[in-house]
This record gives structure tokens, C-alpha cells and sequence, in this order.
């Protein structure tokens, strides 16, 4: 299981509505993400917008090509680009970073 962990940044303006949104997660783009392959998958956020996510997977590569395969995935990242400052999609922006410690 490959334990996955990236950042992107939200934009300031936008930080309280992007909380919002996630306040609760449409079912559909939960069973996704799990049929992707995506477990245990965590965002956090900080205050000036760097956004942390953290998930597990059996093949990352493979579960965002699943992801990006999927209507719902299509719908979020259009209706979600306008939050994030990076000009490439969320996904495409997933770029993780390496593991120099776990305490397992």
C-alpha cells in the first residue's frame, strides 16, 4: 500500500467556501474515490491556504487514472478549478512528496 502525501494551495479568497463544500461530500464522488482505489484519504488546511492531502492506495498513478475516468470526477474538477491557485487541474497538481519517515 503506498501511503501518499501532497499539496496544493487554495486561494485566500476562497478558503471558507472551499470548507464549506467539504463540509459534506456528495455520496457519489465518495463511492468514486473509493472505487478508484483512494483509503484513508485526508485533506487539511491551513489558514493561508496550503492545502495537505494525505491518502493510501495500491497504485497512485492508478487510482487518479480511475478518478479521472469517472463523470463525477470531471464535474468536480470543473466546478472546483476556480479554488485552487495552481493553473493545472487538482489532480494533475497531485504531485507527491517523498516519504523520509513513518513511524508504522
Amino acid at each position: 500500500m503506498q501511503r501518499v502525501c501532497f499539496l496544493l494551495t487554495v486561494r485566500k479568497d476562497r478558503i471558507d467556501e472551499y470548507r464549506e463544500r467539504h463540509a459534506v461530500v456528495r455520496p457519489d464522488m465518495l463511492a468514486a474515490l473509493r472505487a478508484a482505489g483512494r483509503h484513508n484519504y485526508s485533506l487539511f488546511l491551513r489558514e493561508d491556504g496550503l492545502l495537505g492531502g494525505y491518502l493510501e492506495t495500491p497504485d497512485f498513478d492508478a487510482a487518479r487514472e480511475a478518478m479521472a475516468a469517472t463523470e463525477v470526477n470531471e464535474r468536480w474538477q470543473r466546478d472546483m478549478a476556480e479554488f485552487f491557485e495552481q493553473p493545472e487541474a487538482a489532480d494533475e497538481a497531485m504531485v507527491p512528496l517523498s516519504e523520509v519517515f513513518h513511524l508504522g
